[in-house]
Protein backbone atom coordinates (compact mmCIF):
# COMPACT_ATOMS: atom_id res chain seq x y z
CA UNK A 1 0.00 0.00 0.00
CA UNK A 2 1.36 3.41 -0.93
CA UNK A 3 0.20 5.86 1.69
CA UNK A 4 -0.39 9.47 0.76
CA UNK A 5 2.12 12.26 0.94
CA UNK A 6 4.98 10.79 2.98
CA UNK A 7 6.75 14.14 2.71
CA UNK A 8 3.92 15.88 4.52
CA UNK A 9 4.12 13.22 7.26
CA UNK A 10 7.78 14.00 7.82
CA UNK A 11 6.94 17.70 7.92
CA UNK A 12 4.27 17.10 10.53
CA UNK A 13 6.63 15.06 12.67
CA UNK A 14 9.33 17.69 12.35
CA UNK A 15 6.74 20.17 13.57
CA UNK A 16 6.30 18.11 16.70
CA UNK A 17 9.99 18.44 17.47
CA UNK A 18 9.82 22.19 16.94
CA UNK A 19 6.64 22.79 18.91
CA UNK A 20 7.08 20.21 21.63
CA UNK A 21 10.19 21.65 23.25
CA UNK A 22 8.23 23.73 25.70
CA UNK A 23 9.19 25.80 28.67
CA UNK A 24 5.78 26.44 30.13
CA UNK A 25 6.34 24.80 33.50
CA UNK A 26 7.35 27.09 36.34
CA UNK A 27 9.35 26.08 39.43
CA UNK A 28 7.40 24.86 42.44
CA UNK A 29 7.97 24.11 46.09
CA UNK A 30 8.91 21.23 47.22
CA UNK A 31 -12.21 3.75 55.16
CA UNK A 32 -15.43 3.95 56.74
CA UNK A 33 -18.87 4.88 55.47
CA UNK A 34 -18.97 7.45 52.71
CA UNK A 35 -19.99 10.91 53.82
CA UNK A 36 -21.65 13.25 51.34
CA UNK A 37 -19.67 16.38 50.60
CA UNK A 38 -21.08 19.89 50.68
CA UNK A 39 -19.69 21.10 47.36
CA UNK A 40 -21.52 24.40 47.10
CA UNK A 41 -20.18 25.67 50.41
CA UNK A 42 -16.71 24.25 49.81
CA UNK A 43 -16.33 25.75 46.36
CA UNK A 44 -17.28 29.20 47.63
CA UNK A 45 -14.18 29.25 49.81
CA UNK A 46 -11.72 28.85 46.93
CA UNK A 47 -9.73 31.97 46.05
CA UNK A 48 -10.31 33.92 42.86
CA UNK A 49 -7.29 32.75 40.89
CA UNK A 50 -6.11 31.31 37.58
CA UNK A 51 -4.08 28.39 36.29
CA UNK A 52 -1.49 28.32 33.52
CA UNK A 53 -2.32 27.52 29.90
CA UNK A 54 -0.11 24.73 28.65
CA UNK A 55 0.78 22.51 25.74
CA UNK A 56 1.74 18.99 26.78
CA UNK A 57 2.46 15.72 25.09
CA UNK A 58 0.15 12.83 25.80
CA UNK A 59 1.56 10.26 28.16
CA UNK A 60 1.91 6.67 26.98
CA UNK A 61 -1.17 5.56 28.94
CA UNK A 62 -3.23 8.44 27.52
CA UNK A 63 -2.23 7.55 23.97
CA UNK A 64 -3.18 3.91 24.52
CA UNK A 65 -6.53 4.95 26.02
CA UNK A 66 -7.26 7.31 23.13
CA UNK A 67 -6.72 4.55 20.56
CA UNK A 68 -8.85 2.12 22.58
CA UNK A 69 -11.69 4.60 23.15
CA UNK A 70 -11.83 5.87 19.57
CA UNK A 71 -11.29 2.59 17.71
CA UNK A 72 -11.77 -0.22 20.23
CA UNK A 73 -9.61 -2.18 22.64
CA UNK A 74 -8.57 -4.71 20.00
CA UNK A 75 -6.70 -2.05 17.97
CA UNK A 76 -3.10 -2.30 19.19
CA UNK A 77 -0.88 0.80 18.87
CA UNK A 78 2.25 -0.66 20.43
CA UNK A 79 4.27 1.70 22.61
CA UNK A 80 5.25 4.71 20.50
CA UNK A 81 5.58 7.11 23.42
CA UNK A 82 8.47 6.47 25.77
CA UNK A 83 8.91 7.57 29.40
CA UNK A 84 8.81 11.28 30.17
CA UNK A 85 10.84 13.26 32.68
CA UNK A 86 9.30 13.40 36.15
CA UNK A 87 8.73 17.03 37.18
CA UNK A 88 7.55 18.13 40.63
CA UNK A 89 6.68 14.53 41.45
CA UNK A 90 4.66 13.70 38.33
CA UNK A 91 5.36 12.36 34.86
CA UNK A 92 2.21 14.20 33.74
CA UNK A 93 3.85 17.48 34.74
CA UNK A 94 6.98 16.56 32.83
CA UNK A 95 4.80 16.26 29.71
CA UNK A 96 4.48 20.07 29.77
CA UNK A 97 8.20 20.41 29.05
CA UNK A 98 9.29 17.78 26.59
CA UNK A 99 11.30 17.27 23.44
CA UNK A 100 10.58 14.65 20.77
CA UNK A 101 13.61 12.99 19.21
CA UNK A 102 13.97 11.61 15.69
CA UNK A 103 13.72 8.13 17.20
CA UNK A 104 10.42 9.09 18.85
CA UNK A 105 9.17 10.36 15.50
CA UNK A 106 9.90 7.04 13.84
CA UNK A 107 8.02 5.16 16.57
CA UNK A 108 5.04 7.49 16.23
CA UNK A 109 5.02 7.01 12.47
CA UNK A 110 5.11 3.22 12.78
CA UNK A 111 2.36 3.23 15.40
CA UNK A 112 0.16 5.49 13.27
CA UNK A 113 0.64 3.23 10.26
CA UNK A 114 -0.14 0.11 12.33
CA UNK A 115 -3.31 1.63 13.80
CA UNK A 116 -4.53 2.88 10.42
CA UNK A 117 -3.96 -0.52 8.82
CA UNK A 118 -5.90 -2.28 11.58
CA UNK A 119 -8.81 0.18 11.45
CA UNK A 120 -9.50 -0.46 7.75
CA UNK A 121 -8.56 -4.14 7.59
CA UNK A 122 -11.11 -6.58 6.18
CA UNK A 123 -10.47 -9.41 8.61
CA UNK A 124 -9.99 -13.04 7.72
CA UNK A 125 -12.96 -15.39 7.58
CA UNK A 126 -10.81 -18.54 7.58
CA UNK A 127 -9.04 -17.47 10.76
CA UNK A 128 -12.24 -16.01 12.26
CA UNK A 129 -10.71 -12.54 12.45
CA UNK A 130 -13.49 -9.92 12.28
CA UNK A 131 -13.40 -7.04 9.83
CA UNK A 132 -12.62 -3.79 11.61
CA UNK A 133 -13.74 -1.67 8.68
CA UNK A 134 -17.29 -2.98 9.03
CA UNK A 135 -17.59 -1.55 12.54
CA UNK A 136 -15.22 1.44 12.42
CA UNK A 137 -16.01 2.94 9.01
CA UNK A 138 -19.60 4.30 9.23
CA UNK A 139 -20.38 3.80 5.53
CA UNK A 140 -19.49 1.66 2.53
CA UNK A 141 -18.07 3.08 -0.70
CA UNK A 142 -20.01 2.62 -3.93
CA UNK A 143 -16.94 0.85 -5.29
CA UNK A 144 -14.19 -0.33 -2.86
CA UNK A 145 -11.68 -0.02 -5.70
CA UNK A 146 -12.38 3.68 -6.26
CA UNK A 147 -12.64 6.93 -4.34
CA UNK A 148 -15.88 7.99 -2.67
CA UNK A 149 -15.84 11.54 -1.32
CA UNK A 150 -19.15 11.25 0.55
CA UNK A 151 -18.12 8.17 2.54
CA UNK A 152 -14.59 9.49 3.10
CA UNK A 153 -16.01 12.77 4.39
CA UNK A 154 -18.24 10.95 6.87
CA UNK A 155 -15.39 8.82 8.26
CA UNK A 156 -12.85 11.67 8.41
CA UNK A 157 -15.24 14.14 10.06
CA UNK A 158 -16.42 11.62 12.64
CA UNK A 159 -12.99 10.24 13.49
CA UNK A 160 -11.25 13.63 13.31
CA UNK A 161 -13.72 15.16 15.78
CA UNK A 162 -12.75 12.55 18.37
CA UNK A 163 -8.99 12.57 17.77
CA UNK A 164 -8.66 16.37 17.62
CA UNK A 165 -11.18 16.79 20.46
CA UNK A 166 -13.06 19.37 18.35
CA UNK A 167 -14.62 19.46 14.85
CA UNK A 168 -12.23 19.76 11.94
CA UNK A 169 -12.26 23.07 10.09
CA UNK A 170 -13.80 22.94 6.64
CA UNK A 171 -10.39 23.61 5.10
CA UNK A 172 -8.72 20.71 6.88
CA UNK A 173 -11.65 18.38 6.23
CA UNK A 174 -11.54 19.20 2.51
CA UNK A 175 -7.77 18.73 2.47
CA UNK A 176 -8.04 15.29 4.06
CA UNK A 177 -10.83 14.24 1.69
CA UNK A 178 -8.70 15.30 -1.28
CA UNK A 179 -5.76 13.25 0.05
CA UNK A 180 -8.01 10.23 0.57
CA UNK A 181 -9.31 10.60 -3.00
CA UNK A 182 -5.83 10.74 -4.50
CA UNK A 183 -4.53 7.77 -2.48
CA UNK A 184 -7.62 5.73 -3.38
CA UNK A 185 -7.16 6.50 -7.06
CA UNK A 186 -3.44 5.75 -6.99
CA UNK A 187 -3.92 2.46 -5.16
CA UNK A 188 -7.30 1.57 -6.66
CA UNK A 189 -8.44 1.01 -3.08
CA UNK A 190 -10.86 3.25 -1.19
CA UNK A 191 -9.64 1.96 2.17
CA UNK A 192 -6.02 2.71 1.31
CA UNK A 193 -7.08 6.35 1.06
CA UNK A 194 -8.72 6.27 4.47
CA UNK A 195 -5.69 4.58 6.03
CA UNK A 196 -3.38 7.24 4.66
CA UNK A 197 -5.52 10.06 6.03
CA UNK A 198 -5.84 8.38 9.41
CA UNK A 199 -2.10 7.90 9.60
CA UNK A 200 -1.67 11.62 8.97
CA UNK A 201 -4.10 12.49 11.74
CA UNK A 202 -2.36 10.26 14.24
CA UNK A 203 0.97 12.05 13.81
CA UNK A 204 -0.48 15.55 13.79
CA UNK A 205 0.82 17.59 16.77
CA UNK A 206 -2.74 18.80 17.37
CA UNK A 207 -3.71 15.21 18.12
CA UNK A 208 -0.62 14.20 20.07
CA UNK A 209 -0.39 17.43 22.09
CA UNK A 210 -3.02 18.48 24.61
CA UNK A 211 -3.27 22.19 23.93
CA UNK A 212 -5.05 24.75 26.10
CA UNK A 213 -6.62 27.26 23.70
CA UNK A 214 -7.68 30.63 25.05
CA UNK A 215 -10.53 33.02 24.47
CA UNK A 216 -11.72 36.21 26.15
CA UNK A 217 -13.40 35.66 29.52
CA UNK A 218 -16.75 37.50 29.46
CA UNK A 219 -16.98 37.40 33.27
CA UNK A 220 -13.55 39.02 33.79
CA UNK A 221 -12.77 41.89 31.48
CA UNK A 222 -9.32 41.74 29.93
CA UNK A 223 -8.71 38.18 31.14
CA UNK A 224 -8.70 34.77 29.44
CA UNK A 225 -10.43 31.46 29.90
CA UNK A 226 -10.13 28.10 28.19
CA UNK A 227 -12.41 27.70 25.19
CA UNK A 228 -15.18 25.11 25.41
CA UNK A 229 -13.25 22.30 23.73
CA UNK A 230 -10.17 22.89 25.89
CA UNK A 231 -12.37 22.67 29.00
CA UNK A 232 -13.76 19.36 27.77
CA UNK A 233 -10.25 18.03 27.10
CA UNK A 234 -8.83 19.23 30.41
CA UNK A 235 -11.72 17.60 32.27
CA UNK A 236 -11.48 14.37 30.32
CA UNK A 237 -7.75 13.83 30.60
CA UNK A 238 -7.95 14.74 34.31
CA UNK A 239 -10.88 12.53 35.33
CA UNK A 240 -10.77 9.79 32.68
CA UNK A 241 -7.18 9.88 31.33
CA UNK A 242 -8.49 9.91 27.77
CA UNK A 243 -10.26 12.03 25.15
CA UNK A 244 -13.72 13.54 25.66
CA UNK A 245 -16.56 11.32 24.57
CA UNK A 246 -19.45 12.34 22.32
CA UNK A 247 -21.50 13.71 25.21
CA UNK A 248 -18.73 16.02 26.40
CA UNK A 249 -18.01 17.21 22.86
CA UNK A 250 -21.68 18.03 22.34
CA UNK A 251 -21.63 20.06 25.56
CA UNK A 252 -18.61 21.90 24.20
CA UNK A 253 -20.25 22.44 20.80
CA UNK A 254 -23.30 24.04 22.41
CA UNK A 255 -21.25 26.08 24.88
CA UNK A 256 -23.09 24.42 27.78
CA UNK A 257 -19.83 23.26 29.34
CA UNK A 258 -18.78 26.89 29.88
CA UNK A 259 -21.77 27.63 32.11
CA UNK A 260 -21.52 26.84 35.85
CA UNK A 261 -24.59 24.60 35.62
CA UNK A 262 -23.28 22.85 32.51
CA UNK A 263 -19.81 22.23 33.93
CA UNK A 264 -21.33 20.85 37.14
CA UNK A 265 -23.49 18.53 35.05
CA UNK A 266 -20.46 17.36 33.07
CA UNK A 267 -18.29 16.77 36.15
CA UNK A 268 -21.03 14.88 37.99
CA UNK A 269 -21.55 12.69 34.92
CA UNK A 270 -17.84 11.98 34.64
CA UNK A 271 -17.44 11.15 38.34
CA UNK A 272 -20.32 8.68 38.06
CA UNK A 273 -18.79 6.98 35.02
CA UNK A 274 -16.79 3.72 35.25
CA UNK A 275 -14.03 5.63 33.43
CA UNK A 276 -13.28 7.45 36.68
CA UNK A 277 -11.47 4.30 37.82
CA UNK A 278 -9.11 4.70 34.85
CA UNK A 279 -8.43 8.31 35.79
CA UNK A 280 -7.76 7.55 39.45
CA UNK A 281 -5.59 4.57 38.55
CA UNK A 282 -3.53 6.65 36.12
CA UNK A 283 -2.98 9.43 38.65
CA UNK A 284 -1.80 7.15 41.46
CA UNK A 285 0.35 5.08 39.12
CA UNK A 286 2.07 8.38 38.30
CA UNK A 287 2.17 9.74 41.85
CA UNK A 288 3.60 6.49 43.24
CA UNK A 289 6.32 6.57 40.54
CA UNK A 290 5.31 3.10 39.39
CA UNK A 291 7.00 3.71 36.05
CA UNK A 292 10.06 2.49 37.99
CA UNK A 293 8.59 -1.00 37.59
CA UNK A 294 9.41 -0.83 33.88
CA UNK A 295 13.10 -1.31 34.69
CA UNK A 296 12.85 -3.15 38.01
CA UNK A 297 14.45 -6.53 38.61
CA UNK A 298 15.64 -8.41 41.66
CA UNK A 299 18.63 -10.67 42.16
CA UNK A 300 17.23 -14.13 41.53
CA UNK A 301 19.83 -15.77 43.75
CA UNK A 302 18.76 -13.64 46.72
CA UNK A 303 15.00 -13.40 46.02
CA UNK A 304 14.09 -16.43 43.86
CA UNK A 305 10.32 -16.06 44.32
CA UNK A 306 10.25 -12.35 43.50
CA UNK A 307 9.80 -13.01 39.79
CA UNK A 308 8.89 -10.70 36.95
CA UNK A 309 5.28 -11.90 37.23
CA UNK A 310 5.26 -11.15 40.96
CA UNK A 311 6.57 -7.63 40.38
CA UNK A 312 3.95 -6.99 37.70
CA UNK A 313 1.28 -8.22 40.09
CA UNK A 314 2.70 -6.07 42.91
CA UNK A 315 2.02 -2.93 40.89
CA UNK A 316 -1.47 -4.15 40.06
CA UNK A 317 -2.20 -5.08 43.69
CA UNK A 318 -1.61 -1.57 44.95
CA UNK A 319 -3.58 0.06 42.14
CA UNK A 320 -6.50 -2.30 42.72
CA UNK A 321 -6.38 -1.45 46.41
CA UNK A 322 -6.35 2.27 45.67
CA UNK A 323 -9.27 2.17 43.24
CA UNK A 324 -11.33 -0.10 45.50
CA UNK A 325 -10.70 2.02 48.59
CA UNK A 326 -11.02 5.47 47.05
CA UNK A 327 -13.60 5.00 44.29
CA UNK A 328 -15.65 1.89 45.07
CA UNK A 329 -15.75 2.38 48.85
CA UNK A 330 -15.24 6.17 48.80
CA UNK A 331 -12.84 5.79 51.72
CA UNK A 332 -10.66 8.28 53.55
CA UNK A 333 -7.43 8.75 51.57
CA UNK A 334 -5.33 8.58 54.75
CA UNK A 335 -6.63 5.09 55.49
CA UNK A 336 -4.59 3.77 52.56
CA UNK A 337 -1.70 3.79 55.04
CA UNK A 338 -3.50 1.65 57.62
CA UNK A 339 -6.03 -0.56 55.81
CA UNK A 340 -5.71 -4.32 56.09
CA UNK A 341 -7.83 -4.82 52.97
CA UNK A 342 -6.14 -5.53 49.64
CA UNK A 343 -6.13 -8.01 46.74
CA UNK A 344 -4.04 -11.11 46.19
CA UNK A 345 -2.75 -13.09 43.21
CA UNK A 346 -1.04 -16.52 43.26
CA UNK A 347 2.39 -15.01 42.53
CA UNK A 348 2.03 -12.55 45.40
CA UNK A 349 0.58 -15.09 47.82
CA UNK A 350 3.90 -16.99 47.78
CA UNK A 351 5.76 -13.86 48.88
CA UNK A 352 3.19 -12.79 51.46
CA UNK A 353 3.01 -16.40 52.67
CA UNK A 354 -0.76 -16.56 52.57
CA UNK A 355 -3.06 -19.22 51.05
CA UNK A 356 -3.07 -19.27 47.25
CA UNK A 357 -6.25 -18.95 45.20
CA UNK A 358 -6.61 -18.76 41.43
CA UNK A 359 -6.85 -15.30 39.87
CA UNK A 360 -7.24 -12.03 41.75
CA UNK A 361 -9.20 -12.23 45.01
CA UNK A 362 -9.98 -9.80 47.80
CA UNK A 363 -7.87 -10.40 50.89
CA UNK A 364 -7.68 -9.00 54.43
CA UNK A 365 -4.48 -9.37 56.40
CA UNK A 366 -5.26 -10.63 59.92
CA UNK A 367 -5.04 -8.20 62.82
CA UNK A 368 -1.91 -9.97 64.06
CA UNK A 369 -0.12 -9.44 60.74
CA UNK A 370 2.49 -6.66 60.49
CA UNK A 371 1.10 -5.93 57.03
CA UNK A 372 -1.14 -2.92 56.89
CA UNK A 373 -1.44 -0.19 54.33
CA UNK A 374 0.36 0.40 51.07
CA UNK A 375 3.75 0.90 52.74
CA UNK A 376 3.83 -2.84 53.43
CA UNK A 377 2.86 -3.77 49.88
CA UNK A 378 5.56 -5.46 47.85
CA UNK A 379 5.19 -2.63 45.30
CA UNK A 380 6.59 0.00 47.67
CA UNK A 381 9.09 -2.25 49.43
CA UNK A 382 10.63 -3.76 46.30
CA UNK A 383 10.80 -0.63 44.17
CA UNK A 384 12.55 1.36 46.89
CA UNK A 385 15.31 -1.16 47.56
CA UNK A 386 18.49 -2.37 45.95
CA UNK A 387 18.47 -5.47 43.71
CA UNK A 388 19.87 -7.67 46.49
CA UNK A 389 19.09 -5.86 49.76
CA UNK A 390 16.75 -3.42 51.40
CA UNK A 391 17.45 0.27 51.85
CA UNK A 392 16.22 2.40 54.73
CA UNK A 393 17.52 5.44 52.87
CA UNK A 394 15.69 4.77 49.59
CA UNK A 395 12.48 3.96 51.42
CA UNK A 396 12.71 7.01 53.66
CA UNK A 397 13.45 9.20 50.65
CA UNK A 398 10.39 7.81 48.86
CA UNK A 399 8.18 8.47 51.87
CA UNK A 400 9.34 12.08 51.98
CA UNK A 401 9.02 12.74 48.28
CA UNK A 402 5.93 10.72 47.32
CA UNK A 403 3.69 11.34 50.29
CA UNK A 404 4.96 14.56 51.90
CA UNK A 405 6.08 16.45 48.75
CA UNK A 406 9.48 17.13 50.33
CA UNK A 407 12.47 17.02 48.02
CA UNK A 408 15.46 15.08 49.37
CA UNK A 409 18.76 16.36 47.93
CA UNK A 410 20.90 13.89 45.98
CA UNK A 411 23.99 12.50 47.71
CA UNK A 412 27.12 14.63 47.41
CA UNK A 413 29.74 13.52 44.91
CA UNK A 414 32.73 11.37 45.82
CA UNK A 415 31.20 9.83 48.95
CA UNK A 416 33.25 6.81 50.04
CA UNK A 417 30.92 3.77 50.32
CA UNK A 418 33.69 1.18 50.51
CA UNK A 419 33.18 0.50 54.20
CA UNK A 420 29.54 -0.35 53.57
CA UNK A 421 30.09 -2.45 50.45
CA UNK A 422 32.95 -4.50 51.93
CA UNK A 423 31.65 -8.10 52.47
CA UNK A 424 33.74 -8.32 55.63
CA UNK A 425 32.30 -5.07 56.96
CA UNK A 426 31.33 -5.15 60.67
CA UNK A 427 28.00 -3.47 59.78
CA UNK A 428 25.60 -6.41 60.00
CA UNK A 429 22.28 -4.57 59.94
CA UNK A 430 20.70 -1.59 58.25
CA UNK A 431 20.71 0.27 61.54
CA UNK A 432 24.47 -0.25 61.80
CA UNK A 433 24.88 1.22 58.31
CA UNK A 434 22.64 4.18 59.13
CA UNK A 435 24.62 4.95 62.26
CA UNK A 436 27.79 4.93 60.19
CA UNK A 437 26.28 7.47 57.80
CA UNK A 438 25.15 9.67 60.67
CA UNK A 439 28.72 9.89 61.93
CA UNK A 440 29.80 11.37 58.59
CA UNK A 441 28.91 15.08 58.50
CA UNK A 442 28.82 14.99 54.68
CA UNK A 443 26.06 12.37 54.77
CA UNK A 444 24.30 13.10 58.05
CA UNK A 445 22.08 15.96 56.84
CA UNK A 446 20.08 13.91 54.35
CA UNK A 447 20.13 10.65 56.28
CA UNK A 448 18.57 12.32 59.32
CA UNK A 449 15.42 13.09 57.29
CA UNK A 450 15.16 9.73 55.54
CA UNK A 451 16.59 6.91 57.61
CA UNK A 452 14.66 7.23 60.91
CA UNK A 453 11.43 6.52 59.03
CA UNK A 454 12.95 4.09 56.53
CA UNK A 455 14.27 1.88 59.34
CA UNK A 456 10.68 1.14 60.38
CA UNK A 457 10.36 -0.91 57.19
CA UNK A 458 13.42 -3.09 57.86
CA UNK A 459 11.23 -6.04 58.85
CA UNK A 460 10.76 -6.39 55.08
CA UNK A 461 13.69 -7.34 52.87
CA UNK A 462 14.51 -5.95 49.43
CA UNK A 463 11.93 -8.23 47.83
CA UNK A 464 9.17 -7.28 50.27
CA UNK A 465 9.32 -10.54 52.27
CA UNK A 466 8.83 -10.40 56.03
CA UNK A 467 11.77 -11.15 58.35
CA UNK A 468 12.45 -10.65 62.05
CA UNK A 469 16.24 -10.59 61.87
CA UNK A 470 19.08 -9.55 59.59
CA UNK A 471 22.18 -11.75 59.59
CA UNK A 472 21.08 -13.29 62.87
CA UNK A 473 20.56 -9.95 64.61
CA UNK A 474 17.02 -9.06 65.76
CA UNK A 475 15.71 -6.09 63.78
CA UNK A 476 15.00 -2.89 65.65
CA UNK A 477 12.25 -1.22 63.60
CA UNK A 478 11.70 1.78 65.84
CA UNK A 479 11.90 5.22 64.33
CA UNK A 480 10.69 8.80 64.18
CA UNK A 481 8.72 10.92 61.74
CA UNK A 482 8.86 14.65 62.39
CA UNK A 483 8.59 14.25 66.16
CA UNK A 484 6.27 11.23 66.18
CA UNK A 485 8.11 8.23 67.70
CA UNK A 486 7.08 4.67 66.89
CA UNK A 487 8.39 1.17 67.48
CA UNK A 488 7.52 -0.54 64.19
CA UNK A 489 5.87 -0.20 60.80
CA UNK A 490 2.42 -0.06 62.39
CA UNK A 491 3.47 3.10 64.17
CA UNK A 492 4.97 4.54 60.99
CA UNK A 493 1.74 3.89 59.09
CA UNK A 494 -0.26 5.63 61.82
CA UNK A 495 2.19 8.55 61.89
CA UNK A 496 1.79 9.07 58.14
CA UNK A 497 -1.99 8.72 58.43
CA UNK A 498 -2.02 11.56 60.96
CA UNK A 499 0.66 13.77 59.35
CA UNK A 500 -0.89 17.10 58.21
CA UNK A 501 1.35 17.27 55.16
CA UNK A 502 0.06 13.98 53.73
CA UNK A 503 -3.34 15.32 52.57
CA UNK A 504 -1.82 18.65 51.52
CA UNK A 505 0.75 16.84 49.40
CA UNK A 506 -1.99 14.88 47.67
CA UNK A 507 -3.89 18.10 46.97
CA UNK A 508 -0.78 19.60 45.38
CA UNK A 509 -0.31 16.56 43.19
CA UNK A 510 -3.96 16.25 42.12
CA UNK A 511 -4.24 19.99 41.41
CA UNK A 512 -1.03 19.90 39.38
CA UNK A 513 -2.19 16.79 37.53
CA UNK A 514 -5.59 18.30 36.76
CA UNK A 515 -4.26 21.60 35.44
CA UNK A 516 -1.53 19.97 33.38
CA UNK A 517 1.78 21.03 34.89
CA UNK A 518 3.85 22.03 37.91
CA UNK A 519 2.43 24.52 40.37
CA UNK A 520 3.93 27.91 41.08
CA UNK A 521 4.30 29.83 44.34
CA UNK A 522 1.13 31.68 43.34
CA UNK A 523 -0.75 28.37 43.68
CA UNK A 524 -0.22 28.11 47.44
CA UNK A 525 -3.44 29.91 48.39
CA UNK A 526 -5.43 27.63 46.11
CA UNK A 527 -3.73 24.54 47.56
CA UNK A 528 -4.45 25.73 51.11
CA UNK A 529 -8.12 26.29 50.29
CA UNK A 530 -8.45 22.96 48.50
CA UNK A 531 -6.82 21.19 51.45
CA UNK A 532 -9.60 22.55 53.68
CA UNK A 533 -12.18 21.37 51.15
CA UNK A 534 -10.52 17.96 51.11
CA UNK A 535 -10.66 17.73 54.91
CA UNK A 536 -14.30 18.81 55.02
CA UNK A 537 -15.19 16.00 52.59
CA UNK A 538 -13.67 13.38 54.89
CA UNK A 539 -10.58 13.18 52.66
CA UNK A 540 -12.58 11.64 49.79
CA UNK A 541 -10.53 11.83 46.62
CA UNK A 542 -13.48 12.01 44.16
CA UNK A 543 -14.75 15.03 46.11
CA UNK A 544 -11.32 16.65 45.84
CA UNK A 545 -11.29 16.02 42.09
CA UNK A 546 -14.76 17.52 41.85
CA UNK A 547 -13.73 20.65 43.74
CA UNK A 548 -10.71 21.14 41.47
CA UNK A 549 -12.69 20.54 38.28
CA UNK A 550 -15.37 23.05 39.32
CA UNK A 551 -12.98 25.73 40.57
CA UNK A 552 -12.57 28.99 38.66
CA UNK A 553 -8.84 28.31 38.38
CA UNK A 554 -9.55 25.17 36.37
CA UNK A 555 -10.84 27.18 33.39
CA UNK A 556 -9.48 30.69 33.99
CA UNK A 557 -5.95 31.05 32.68
CA UNK A 558 -3.13 33.55 32.71
CA UNK A 559 -2.49 35.82 29.75
CA UNK A 560 1.14 34.68 29.57
CA UNK A 561 2.04 31.65 27.48
CA UNK A 562 -1.46 31.23 26.07
CA UNK A 563 -1.40 29.05 22.92
CA UNK A 564 -3.41 30.26 19.96
CA UNK A 565 -5.81 28.11 17.97
CA UNK A 566 -4.18 26.20 15.13
CA UNK A 567 -5.42 25.67 11.60
CA UNK A 568 -6.60 22.14 12.31
CA UNK A 569 -8.86 23.09 15.18
CA UNK A 570 -12.26 24.64 14.71
CA UNK A 571 -12.97 27.73 16.75
CA UNK A 572 -15.14 27.35 19.82
CA UNK A 573 -18.81 28.22 19.57
CA UNK A 574 -19.82 31.67 20.63
CA UNK A 575 -22.16 30.98 23.52
CA UNK A 576 -24.06 33.69 25.29
CA UNK A 577 -22.17 35.61 27.95
CA UNK A 578 -22.68 33.86 31.29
Amino acid sequence: MRLFDRVSHRSILAGIAGSAVLALAACSQPGGDAKPAAPAAAEATLPDTTSTARVRLMTASQYANVIADVFGADIKPGKPLGPLTRTDGLVASGAAKVGVTSGDMMKLQRAASAVATQVVDNGNLEQEIPSHRDSLVPCKPKDPAASDDACATKFIAQTGRLLYRRPLTNDLLNEYVAKARKAAEDNKDFYAGLAGVLEGMLVDPNVLMITDIAEADPKHAGQKRLDAYSVASRLSFFLWNTVPDDTLLKMAESGEILTPKGRTKAVNMMLASPKLENGVRAFFDDMFAFDDFDNLSKDGAVYPIVTGTALKDAREQTLRTVVDHLVTRRGDYRDLFTTKHTFMSPALAAIYQVPTRPGWTAYDFPESSPRQGILTHISFLAVHSHPARSSATLRGKALRELFLCQKVPPPPPNVDFSALEDPTSPFRTARDRVNFHLQNPVCAGCHKITDPMGLALENFDGGGQYRDNEKGVAIDASGNLDGANFKDVTGLSKALHDHPQVPRCLVRRVYSYGTGGPLTNDSNDQVDALTKVFASSGYRVPDLMRAIALSDAFIRITDAEVPKATASAAASPAPAVH
